[in-house]
C-alpha cells in the first residue's frame, strides 16, 4: 500500500532532522527511502518496546507493525519533530495496545534478558561481582515494577537518552507533565532500591 501524498512544505523547519530528505523521498512514494528509514530506526525502535515490557516476539511484531502504520502515515507527518520522534510515539502507542492484551507477567524479567549491552566487570573480587548482580537485579524489578505510566519515561530519558521534548513528544505530554512523571518514577525506584544499597553495605 502507497503512502498518503504529503503536503508540500510539510518538513519545512525541521533541518535538524537527520531523516529529512528520506523523509521527503518516503513521502513522495520511495520505498527505498523507507526501507533505509526503517534500517535506520528499526534496532532502537525494538530496544524500547521491548524494555516497555514486551517479550522478544511481541517486541518483533509491534516494531513491524510501528513501520507498516508509518509507513501508511507518512504523507501526514508534518515535520514538526523529528521522524524518529514520531516514530517512537507510534511505537509507543503500539506496544500500549499490545500490554493491555496481554496477561499480567508472573515475573519480572532481567535487563539482560531485554539485550541490555554491559562491560564486562573485571574486577577479580567475586563478591563484588556478586553485589553488583544482585543490584542490577533489584534495579531491573524496581523498574519493571512501575506502572507503564511512570516507566515509558524512566525508560525514554534515562535508558534511551532522549532528551525531554522528544520523551514528553513520544507519550503525548506536556514537558511539565512528563517530568513530574519522570520524577515519580525515579523516586520510586530509589526507594525500591534503597533497602537493597542499606541491606549491601
Amino acid at each position: 500500500m502507497a503512502p498518503r501524498p504529503a503536503r508540500v512544505g510539510s518538513l519545512v523547519g525541521r533541518l535538524d532532522d537527520p531523516d529529512v530528505a528520506l523523509v521527503a523521498h518516503a513521502q513522495a512514494g520511495a520505498r527505498d527511502a523507507f526501507e533505509e528509514l526503517v534500517r535506520r530506526h528499526a534496532d532502537r525502535l525494538y530496544a524500547v518496546v521491548r524494555r516497555l515490557g514486551l517479550s522478544d516476539e511481541a517486541a518483533t511484531e509491534v516494531t513491524q507493525e510501528t513501520f507498516l502504520r508509518a509507513w501508511r502515515g507518512i504523507g501526514a507527518f508534518k515535520g514538526e519533530a523529528q521522524f524518529g520522534t514520531w516514530l517512537y510515539r507510534i511505537g509507543f502507542n503500539e506496544a500500549k495496545r499490545r500490554l493491555r492484551r496481554e496477561a499480567a507477567r508472573a515475573q519480572p524479567r532481567s535487563l539482560d534478558e531485554e539485550g541490555a549491552v554491559e562491560p564486562p566487570d573485571l574486577r577479580d573480587e567475586p563478591h563484588l561481582r556478586l553485589a553488583h548482580g544482585e543490584l542490577r537485579a533489584a534495579l531491573a524489578t524496581a523498574v519493571r515494577a512501575l506502572p507503564l505510566r511512570y516507566r515509558a519515561p524512566l525508560i525514554l530519558r534515562d535508558i534511551e537518552g532522549l532528551s525531554t521534548a522528544e520523551a514528553s513528544a513520544v507519550l503525548g505530554l506536556s514537558e511539565a507533565a512528563f517530568k513530574s512523571r519522570l520524577h515519580r518514577a525515579r523516586a520510586a525506584v530509589r526507594d525500591a532500591l534503597e533497602g537493597h544499597v542499606d541491606g549491601a553495605s
